[in-house]
């Protein structure tokens, strides 16, 4: 048997909220990857925040989006300077990336008050987060509202990879092992996950008769 939720159709009074709506898809989109985006301000403030709805959405040219629940610093800054960096939030760094998903002030780098080392980008402004393992250094393609969020998309410039989860074993092909770079996810609630038991299975390919 199952609890039957309407969302978008049915009578209004039988709807769920959208703090509700929000809590119920969040639970139930998972694990979602973490976008933990570094951009700067026009006035040169650094600004650090985890962003949970994120992916890759083309490969050539190489974009990725993440989306902003509601306006914040970040949607600002990016619009404003048209450049941001996404850092992979690592297991080892799980209280600094929760940390900098505190709502503090406009004028507050979160790089500074929860003490996350920076390091330069080589192709934009904002800073890279030093301890994290890879970083997608991006321009602005695109800011698209939907419904009360923003979806954030932005070109890959350059890709900084640290040299102890690179693997290199495939010419002309660099991969990103998982098992080191140890992403956290987000779930429902407070709730994140870490990365778990890995599961290999070669895709199946149809062969035309």
């Amino acid at each position: 048997m199952r609890r039957e939720i309407p969302l978008g159709h049915g009578p209004a009074e039988d709807r769920l909220t959208a703090g509700a709506a929000y809590r119920l898809l969040t639970a139930s989109v998972v694990p979602r990857p973490i976008a933990w985006v570094s951009s700067r301000s026009a006035t040169g403030v650094d600004n650090l925040a985890p962003h949970s709805f994120y992916t890759v959405v083309s490969t050539d040219p190489p974009m990725v989006a993440f989306t902003s629940v509601g306006r914040k610093d970040t949607l600002d800054n990016v619009e404003t300077t048209k450049e941001f960096v996404v850092n992979l939030a690592p297991e080892w760094l799980f209280e600094q990336v929760n940390a900098t998903g505190t709502d503090y002030p406009a004028g507050m780098s979160e790089f500074d008050v929860e003490g996350v080392v920076r390091e330069d980008a080589l192709t934009v402004a904002p800073p890279r987060v030093a301890g994290s393992p890879v970083a997608l250094e991006c321009r602005l393609h695109e800011v698209r509202p939907t419904g009360n969020c923003w979806v954030v998309v932005g070109e890959v410039l350059h890709v900084a990879v640290a040299e102890d989860v690179l693997d290199e074993s495939v010419p002309g092909s660099p991969h990103v092992d998982i098992r080191r770079a140890r992403p956290l996810s987000r779930l429902g609630r407070d709730e994140w996950g870490l990365l778990g038991e890995i599961r290999e299975i070669a895709r199946r390919r149809y062969r035309r008769p």
